[in-house]
C-alpha cells in the first residue's frame, strides 16, 4: 500500500483509534514537509494552520506515524529525534556534519554490497539497517581553516 492516507487509516482502524481532523492535518503537514523534521518543528507548522492542536497531539501522532511505517525516527547525534517520510522513499544513508548539523542523504551500491557481505560472513541475514557517517562538511572545514 503506497497511499500514506490509506495506510494511516488502516493502521488507526487496526488499533481501534479514530481518524480525527487533527491527525489528518498533522499527517498532511508532515507529508508536505521536506527533509527531517523534529516534533517541535512539525508542531510549529501545524500550529500555524490550526492553533487549537496541542503539542501532545503532534507527539502522539508522530508515534503513530512511526509505528505505521509512514515515518521513521532518525538521530543525527545532537540529541534531537527527527522524522523522515518513508512513503515512496528508497533506502539511503546519511552524511552528517558535526559542526553545523547539515545532513545529506546518500545512496551507494558499493556500500550496500559490502554491508550484505559483512552480514553473510557473520551468518546474519539483514532485515534492515541505518548508517550515519559523521564528519565536517566542506563549509565548516573552510571556516575552521580561517579561524
Amino acid at each position: 500500500m503506497n497511499d500514506p492516507h490509506a495506510l494511516f487509516q488502516t493502521y488507526l482502524k487496526s488499533k481501534r483509534l479514530k481518524v480525527t481532523p487533527q491527525r489528518r492535518l498533522i499527517l498532511d503537514v508532515f507529508l508536505n514537509s521536506h527533509g527531517h523534521l523534529s516534533t517541535e518543528e512539525l508542531y510549529e507548522r501545524v500550529k500555524a494552520i490550526d492553533s487549537s492542536i496541542g503539542q501532545t497531539t503532534v507527539y502522539r501522532t508522530m508515534k503513530i506515524l512511526a509505528d505505521s511505517s509512514i515515518a521513521r525516527e532518525v538521530h543525527f547525534g545532537d540529541g534531537l529525534a527527527r522524522y523522515e517520510n518513508m512513503c515512496g522513499a528508497s533506502h539511503h544513508d546519511h552524511l552528517i556534519c558535526e559542526s553545523c548539523g547539515r545532513n545529506i542523504e546518500v545512496v551507494d551500491s558499493d556500500i550496500e554490497q559490502l554491508q550484505e557481505q559483512l552480514a553473510t560472513r557473520h551468518g546474519f541475514i539483514l532485515t534492515s539497517h541505518r548508517m550515519y557517517l559523521y564528519g565536517l562538511c566542506p563549509d565548516c572545514r573552510t571556516a575552521k581553516k580561517h579561524q
